[in-house]
């Protein structure tokens, strides 16, 4: 009898020590989750289909990958939703933003391109060519370009922690996303399990409010 009540003893010990460790576990989950779910919340009523998307003075395409010989797969993919929403009378101009370094393959300047060759007037498009970052993006379009009401295009997995940025930085901002599981399945896929733990960093930039890497407006000197 006495081994059976200390072995029930043990069993109750066991379980109270392991609850420390489930309630971590909870923690994390949450520490986790919880940006990602912020990103959710903000662009809800908010990412409407683009033929539901009501008129906004500019859209702004955040940049991907560039190739020496045009733009990414996916980023193509953006374009054709702004040059769609300018068609369609939803928005007035194009403002895009990227890195327009050399080594990201003048994302910008590619970007711009594109949209001149599928029918977008030049002087309908502005070029930010320091959106390093989303935040940065975000930041530069409010604040250098004088952006205070936008539809934000990406990626549909990109949309929510761009509009929460968006938002964050002032601007009035819609999402329009493009569902490129379809057609980049293993990309799309990738994007949506990296966005738990850029949700982390994004709500870190929206309640520190970092400067982006550049401030100013580029120099048109510049190429």
């Amino acid at each position: 009898m006495m081994v059976g009540h200390r072995g029930v003893g043990r069993g109750r010990h066991g379980k109270a020590a392991d609850l420390p460790i489930w309630i971590g576990t909870i923690g994390l989950v949450v520490l986790a989750l919880g940006p990602y779910a912020w990103t959710r919340l903000a662009c809800l009523g908010r990412c409407p289909e683009i033929t539901d998307a009501p008129h906004r003075p500019v859209a702004v395409v955040l940049g991907a990958a560039a190739w020496s010989e045009g733009p990414s797969p996916l980023l193509a993919r953006r374009l054709d939703l702004a040059v769609r929403l300018m068609d369609e009378g939803r928005v007035d101009r194009i403002l895009v933003s990227g890195d327009n370094r050399e080594v990201s393959n003048r994302e910008t300047d590619t970007m711009t391109r594109y949209l001149v060759e599928h029918g977008i007037p030049a002087e309908r498009i502005e070029a930010d060519p320091y959106g390093y970052r989303t935040w940065d993006t975000c930041v530069r379009v409010r604040n250098r370009y004088g952006v205070d009401a936008a539809t934000m295009v990406t990626q549909s997995f990109h949309l929510p922690r761009t509009v929460a940025l968006a938002r964050a930085a002032g601007i009035d901002a819609l999402g329009v996303g493009d569902a490129s599981l379809g057609a980049r399945r293993r990309s799309t896929v990738i994007g949506y399990l990296r966005e738990v733990p850029a949700a982390v960093k994004a709500l870190k930039d929206a309640l520190l409010r970092p400067e982006p890497a550049h401030s100013g407006r580029p120099d048109p000197q510049e190429g």
